[in-house]
């Protein structure tokens, strides 16, 4: 992303505005969650006293009728408006967040319980660390989270990540603020933070994968005034450049707690490869109240793009074709264009002390239209490839989501429960009206010639009205019930109805047609060693339907008589939270998948559907997040991921697709802090992704690979006002790397070295 925000410089504020800071300073820092996005701490200012001087002996009537006067005038300073102190306890943050401090959001659990007070892995990739990084998408940034590697992003226009060892595109485990979106790219200018809950997520999330949800955390309305412009330019090789841009305006509305954001994006860059363009819009306008006891919450985000359908290169053989990495097998019409639109509302009512109601709901709509011309073989040897020539046209994915829970806690027996209780409701919809297939001539790898053919027209009446509907209605119930000071018991259990139809052609036929209901159960412990350290263990599961949009042998229709996958897992591991400084998670953990659609050939000849296929995933990790020392910080991740399919006519044994046995990241920081002129900070770090399998037959690997980054920023000021100036260089190296496969024909290429340079004024 482009848009930059430095330090703020506490200087510039009122001198009991300062007075507040040093004061949140410590309430703030160490608060295990900061609740920086709802309501505002209390802040009280004393004023001292001032002591009485003894009275002189002498002319001391006058004097002291001098004197009165005076002490009569002397008054305490003014207590501090909602502004300023919005605009301290902002400070603080600042100074946390540009440490790498990783501050979860309440929605990704729920609640805002210190992730030290929870049985799951959640990790965060920091507001700073996508400011320091600018990442392109969603998976550059979860390039920083352990286990975790690209799958299927659908040419490049979707948000697609493996999380230990299982997910999908379009799979439901995207999330904006605790909901789920449906729009391709979810990582906007409009996103501070990245999270990701590790694990099956059914219980707080529904229908899911068990690897996993990402939640990404929207920029929020601030009480005091200030914003920022910044512009950005950016270069690859062979004259492929780019430029974008971004304003981000916060402020009060009158005195009585209301706030206003918006943000504004534009970018047109030129594709790395040998053709194409990428042009976006973003408008994204938010209004905020923050009452003593209820804030509410309205945001809207409208965005327009146009992006290269790139389906990458091929294997042949096992290795990769002996072109340039820049040279697409495509035509220049090959580009994806629509439009998405998301609107979300919450309200969080304090009832008192010890309870909380939170009630939200989302809608989220995406349109677009695609030319997807597709290779379907290659010789390697002559260089001839056949294509077809193939689009899609009036797309429709919308996803509307309402929850309402009571977050609170009371006291049995002398033990404390927290407890959370709710239910939610979600109506999913993925259409696409019109699918192309059109034969076209075929093409030289190595003599192309473009723009001989124009883009397909022929409607496909049997691949077309692919429509995928599922509706879910849930109520759900946890509690964390502390036997001692140190140890706690969390169970939960949530039921769910839901019901799934999916098919296509015309006339329509559904090749998926369930209605179910189930309860899910969760268990864990948790150990608290410390303040700074606890060791927790927990039990989950998770759900997906089976469900399928093309026609499977023999007509058979998946019904509520074919079982459902279902995740079990056991995670066990520590975290810790050094001083408020260093943070992190070791875990380990163990899921089972099992009712895995399988088509095997019977003694009749006959082909047969069955839930007899089964994965599983095992694996470690360690992610830690923060501040080293007063000028170093970091990011790092390590991932083991041992995904294997365990059952299976065809593909037991086999490594599961696009999952690599290892993973590892480290980004550090060096911030020179006042020892110059401006304020200069050095970043860089590398990501290393191990081989992976390229297809699920394990036919083809994809070779590991390591890309490394850097950065630099230096902060100056301009007729008063902060400039920040930023260098951003993205594999560094020009490393030619595979990042995912869907096929040996369909093999993403890693972007080449891009170059950025960016001016941010502050005001």
């Amino acid at each position: 992303m482009t848009k930059m925000e430095g330090r703020r410089d506490p200087r510039s504020g009122m001198c009991h505005t300062i007075a507040i800071l040093s004061a949140l300073t410590a309430d703030l820092l160490c608060s295990s969650t900061v609740h920086a996005q709802s309501e505002l701490p209390p802040v009280t200012v004393d004023s001292s006293t001032p002591k009485r001087k003894p009275q002189a002996t002498s002319g001391a009537p006058q004097r002291r009728a001098q004197a009165q006067p005076a002490r009569r005038a002397a008054q305490p300073p003014p207590m501090p408006t909602r502004a300023e102190r919005a605009a301290a306890e902002a400070a603080v943050l600042d100074a946390a967040k540009l440490n790498y401090r990783a501050m979860p959001s309440a929605t990704t659990l729920r609640s805002g319980a210190s992730p030290l007070d929870a049985a799951q892995s959640v990790n965060v990739v920091p507001a700073q660390v996508i400011k320091d990084q600018l990442p392109r998408n969603l998976d550059d940034a979860l390039a920083n989270i352990s286990g975790v590697t690209q799958t299927n992003t659908l040419a490049g226009t979707q948000d697609a990540v493996m999380r230990r060892g299982f997910g999908d595109n379009r799979d439901g485990s995207i999330m904006r603020n605790g909901m789920p979106l449906v729009q391709g790219r979810s990582l906007t200018a409009a996103v501070e933070s990245v999270e990701v809950l590790k694990g099956p997520a059914s219980l707080l999330y529904g229908i899911m994968d068990p690897g996993g949800i990402v939640n990404t955390i929207s920029k929020r309305p601030e009480l005091y005034q200030h914003g920022s412009v910044t512009l950005l330019g950016s270069a690859y090789a062979n004259d492929k450049t780019g430029a974008d841009g971004t304003v981000d305006v916060t402020g009060p509305i009158g005195d009585g707690g209301l706030a206003y954001r918006f943000i504004g994006y534009g970018v047109s860059e030129d594709y790395w490869r040998n053709f194409g363009r990428h042009r976006e819009m973003l408008v994204a306008p938010s209004l905020a109240w923050y009452g003593d006891m209820t804030t509410v919450q309205l945001t809207y985000e409208h965005r327009e793009f146009i992006s290269p359908f790139d389906r990458g290169t091929a294997f042949v053989n096992g290795a990769p074709l002996a072109i340039p990495a820049t040279r697409r097998l495509d035509e220049p019409y090959n580009n994806m264009w629509g439009q998405s639109d998301l609107v979300q509302a919450s309200v969080e009512q304090r009832l008192n002390e010890d309870w909380k109601l939170t009630a939200a709901y989302s809608y989220n709509t995406e349109t677009y239209s695609a030319n997807q011309l597709r290779i379907t073989s290659i010789d390697a040897t002559t260089g001839a490839e056949t294509r077809s020539n193939d689009g899609t046209w009036g797309s429709l994915s919308r996803v509307s989501y309402g929850t309402s829970y009571l977050q609170g806690g009371f006291w049995i027996g002398g033990m404390r429960n927290e407890v959370l209780v709710g239910g939610d409701a979600q109506y999913r919809t993925i259409y696409r009206q019109d699918l192309i297939r059109q034969k076209v001539s075929t093409f030289n790898i190595y003599n192309p010639v473009y723009g001989l053919i124009q883009p397909g027209t022929t409607i496909s009446a049997t691949d077309s009205d692919q429509t995928d509907k599922l509706g879910t209605y849930s109520l759900f119930l946890q509690d964390t019930l502390h036997l001692t000071d140190k140890l706690a018991l969390v169970g939960g259990v949530r039921y769910m109805d839901y019901e799934q139809i999916a098919g296509r052609g015309r006339p329509f036929k559904a090749n998926t047609d369930v209605a179910a209901d189930k309860v899910l159960p969760l268990g864990g412990a948790i150990l608290k060693l410390s303040d700074q350290l606890s060791l927790y263990a927990s039990y989950t599961q998770s759900l997906k339907p089976n469900s399928t949009i093309a026609p499977l042998s023999g007509g058979v229709v998946l019904g509520s008589s074919i079982a459902p996958e279902e995740g079990t897992a056991w995670e066990a591991g520590f975290k810790f939270d050094l001083d408020k400084r260093l943070s992190g998670t070791v875990a380990v953990y163990d899921i089972a998948k099992r009712n895995v659609l399988v088509s095997q050939t019977n003694a009749s000849n006959v082909v047969e559907y069955t839930t007899a296929g089964k994965a599983r995933s095992r694996g470690a990790e360690l992610d830690v997040t923060g501040k080293l020392s007063d000028h170093w910080s970091m990011i790092g991740s390590y991932g083991y991921t041992d995904a294997r399919v365990t059952e299976d006519p065809v593909y037991a044994g086999k490594r599961l697709q696009n999952v690599a046995l290892d993973t590892a990241s480290l980004y550090l920081v060096y911030d020179f802090g006042t020892a110059l002129p401006g304020q200069l900070r050095l970043g860089g770090g590398a990501r290393y992704v191990g081989d992976r399998a390229g297809d699920a037959a394990n036919s083809f690997v994809l070779p590991s690979f390591v890309v490394a980054d850097l950065f630099a920023t230096y902060e100056t000021r301009h007729q008063n006002l902060p400039v920040i100036y930023q260098l951003n260089v993205k594999n560094l190296f020009d490393n030619v790397y595979y990042p995912s496969a869907v096929s040996a024909l369909n093999v993403a290429v890693g972007d080449a070295r891009r170059v950025s340079l960016s001016a941010t004024v502050k005001f």
